[in-house]
């Protein structure tokens, strides 16, 4: 048996906080686990922005649901759904990933939640430290045989316990640090790869 792991923000939709950061101008909302690996201290950075802003939580739903996946994400991803159990795995919130999932037709997500409290983030809630890693283990233990995809440094420990990987569309710093990893740039090479991994 095989299972997909995918991440979600940059390998099908896009990133809902640099859309936030367009949306109020607040350029430090631009960071994510592209540019800064240690997830702790990105939202920690991310919640003192928004706090020292006054950015209530509306905001940031607003700016999610403004969002669309990729282009072809839906296509790729009924395809892989098709071939696989499919897990998506991701360093997002339920709260701002409802609307993005709705769009994809509802696949398994495994996220994190928001803290909210009269419409201020106040913090948020890890699924589980390390959660992605712990994900593909999990499958594993379950006789799995898990396929990952992700882009970022906070996919890396989920990309490295796979039994088989590969980044999808990542930026030269990630490629340069774990030149390790097999590279799709598009979904046709993430299609092509995963078909041999079908057979």
């Amino acid at each position: 048996m095989k299972i997909a792991c995918l991440d979600f923000e940059g390998v099908l939709v896009p990133e809902i906080w640099v859309n936030l950061a367009k949306k109020t101008g607040i350029e430090e909302l631009k960071l994510t686990t592209r540019d800064i690996p240690d997830y702790d201290e990105l939202m920690g950075h991310r919640l003192n922005t928004l706090n020292k802003a006054g950015i209530e939580f509306k905001e940031l739903e607003e700016a999610a649901k403004q969002l669309v996946p990729l282009e072809g994400a839906l296509d790729f991803l009924t395809w892989l759904r098709e071939h696989f159990q499919v897990a998506i795995v991701s360093d997002t919130f339920y709260e701002l990933c409802k609307p993005l999932v709705k769009q994809l037709n509802q696949p398994m997500m495994l996220c994190h939640r928001l803290s909210i409290k009269d419409e201020r983030l106040e913090g948020y809630n890890l699924r589980q430290e390390n959660g992605k890693h712990f994900v593909v283990k999990g499958f594993q233990s379950m006789n799995f045989t898990v396929i990952a995809t992700g882009d970022s440094y906070n996919d890396i420990g989920m990309l490295k316990q796979a039994d088989k990987s590969i980044l999808f569309n990542p930026p030269k710093k990630v490629i340069e640090d774990y030149p390790e990893f097999e590279i799709a740039k598009n979904y046709s090479e993430l299609t092509s790869f995963f078909e041999k991994e079908a057979k």
